[in-house]
């Protein structure tokens, strides 16, 4: 092995009960563990971004920057660590850049530390504004590369990747295998091709869905990886992370030893073991490990909420269609990695590829935007017949996205005088769920009332625009999918005669 220590950052608080517990891990629950994890001896802690600003807002009625002073005051010496989707911050569209520099600000000065910071289309661009602004404020910036594979991805594309990302100001760089695809040889090919060529500590975040996760940290070791994700044993496994306490004994006097204690580890599992029992109604279905993945290509929190979807529309029967699909559309809209916001929408894509029995019959409007430029630059050549389609002879936007948006912090400010800039990022990020959550802040949701219980739960849905595109009987009309979360499948509402009796309805989840 290479002689180096290795640092562990622990992403029970964040991307762990993400990929577990469909992010429903409340405050409430890390408050008892945290000053532990803080003397822990972690190099970070994640526990903020991803999908938790929206799981807060949206279904725990809590503050999520109240999150952050909370569990400062019980670790405060920790490195809080957070997940930003770039010029998407913690949402499913690109803002402009003040929202962009305001957000980082407030999160700063909230207590973040570490901004992990990526892009789903690995377009640079759109992480220009983030990285800036976090070095300006003094924070440590974690460029990640968005790893999949595909035919039009290799070593040399991730190579040229965390060259620029050390460019433009990096600290650090993460490989961020956010399905569990990256193979032990792989890894370890992947890691020396980028440490013959960039100065700066590399990490590795991974999903144990494929099986790889364990082996693949050790060969990424051996190539001389600096840093691992790990999740706390009990939320370990399946679709989340390698479990801290392995990975610690495994490394335990030799030269990569973590400095870890694992009594201390132990005592945390012990805590995290007796919790996850409160949120069996949120487990997802998919446990184990599962091959597949390989080929479709998705993170497996994407399988357990395309089961829900279908689910619900009595299509159950269709899942397999549906898994089969969605590389078909990946394939045709140029092999976009499937992360938060691309996953949804080759998810929604797919789905209704299926349920219409027509490909493309029916075109999401995120489907429109992406081949239109509007996320950034597409790895790959988009379907020469989908993209006329769409196109209609219009040239693609071929600049960075945010470049055409009007600045919106103003009108905001002058839209809700009475707010403090946190509550208007709210605003800003889920306009729609803004009102209710502001209504229900502070009291404790019916799911966690012990008077209520709840059969199952519901999924995260993204508040992305939704109009979509069909034709019926010859005929062209638009449709619009309610935004918001519903119980059930909210039915798509078309505009124009003989547009009744379609039977056609849709509903769309957070991957």
């Amino acid at each position: 092995m290479s002689g180096h220590k290795i640092f562990i950052t622990e992403v029970a608080l964040r991307d762990a009960h993400q990929s577990l517990l469909a992010t429903r891990l409340r405050t409430v629950d890390m408050l008892p563990i945290a000053e532990k994890m803080g003397r822990a001896g972690y190099w970070s802690v994640e526990m903020w971004g991803g999908a938790t600003f929206d799981a807060c807002a949206r279904f725990l009625n809590e503050d999520p920057w109240e999150r952050i002073r909370l569990l400062r005051k019980e670790m405060p010496d920790a490195r809080f660590q957070m997940l930003l989707r770039g010029q998407n911050l913690l949402g499913y569209r690109h803002y402009a850049d003040d929202v962009v520099v305001r957000f980082i600000e407030l999160a700063a000065d909230a207590g973040i530390d570490v901004f992990r910071v990526f892009d789903a289309l690995n377009d640079l661009r759109n992480l220009a504004t983030t990285i800036t602004t976090v070095k300006r404020l003094g924070k440590h910036v974690q460029g990640a590369i968005s790893y999949t594979t595909s035919p039009v991805h290799d070593v040399k594309t991730f190579v040229e990747l965390a060259v620029e990302l050390e460019r433009m100001g990096s600290d650090t760089i993460c490989i961020k295998d956010m399905a569990g695809l990256l193979a032990p040889e792989a890894a370890y090919e992947l890691i020396r091709e980028i440490k013959a060529r960039v100065k700066v500590p590399l990490a590795l975040h991974s999903h144990c869905t494929s099986g790889f996760g364990n082996i693949t940290y050790m060969r990424a070791i051996q190539a001389g990886i600096e840093m691992l994700d790990c999740a706390i044993s009990p939320l370990s496994q399946g679709t989340a992370h390698p479990p801290t306490e392995t990975i610690v004994a495994m490394l335990k006097g030799t030269e990569n030893d973590t400095g870890l204690n694992l009594d201390v580890l132990s005592e945390i599992a012990k805590y995290f073991g007796e919790v996850r029992k409160k949120y069996k109604k949120f487990e997802s279905s998919f446990t184990g490990v599962d091959m597949n993945i390989l080929r479709w290509q998705i993170p497996g929190g994407m399988i357990s909420n395309l089961e829900n979807q279908l689910k619900e529309q009595k299509a159950l029967d269709r899942l397999d269609e549906v898994l089969e699909e969605i590389p078909r559309v990946r394939r045709d809209l140029g092999y976009p990695p499937l992360v938060t916001p691309t996953s949804q929408i080759v998810g929604i894509q797919a789905v209704l590829n299926v349920i219409t029995r027509e490909r493309y019959k029916v075109i999401a409007n995120e489907t429109r935007e992406l081949i239109r430029g509007r996320y950034g630059r597409l790895p790959g050549e988009i379907d020469q017949d989908l993209k006329k389609r769409v196109l209609k002879g219009e040239e693609p936007m071929t600049c960075r996205p945010a470049d055409k948006l009007e600045p919106e912090m103003a009108r905001l400010r002058g839209k809700f005088p009475d707010l403090g800039d946190e509550d208007l990022m709210v605003h800003a990020l889920f306009p729609q769920i803004a009102p209710k959550y502001f209504e229900n802040r502070g009291k404790v949701p019916p799911e966690f009332d012990e008077e209520h219980t709840v059969s199952h739960h519901k999924p995260l849905y993204p508040q992305m625009p939704s109009t979509y595109h069909v034709s019926v009987n010859g005929k062209s009309y638009n449709v619009v999918v309610e935004n918001g979360f519903v119980d059930g499948a909210p039915a798509l509402n078309f505009t124009g005669e003989d547009a009744a009796n379609t039977g056609v309805m849709f509903n769309y989840p957070d991957f």
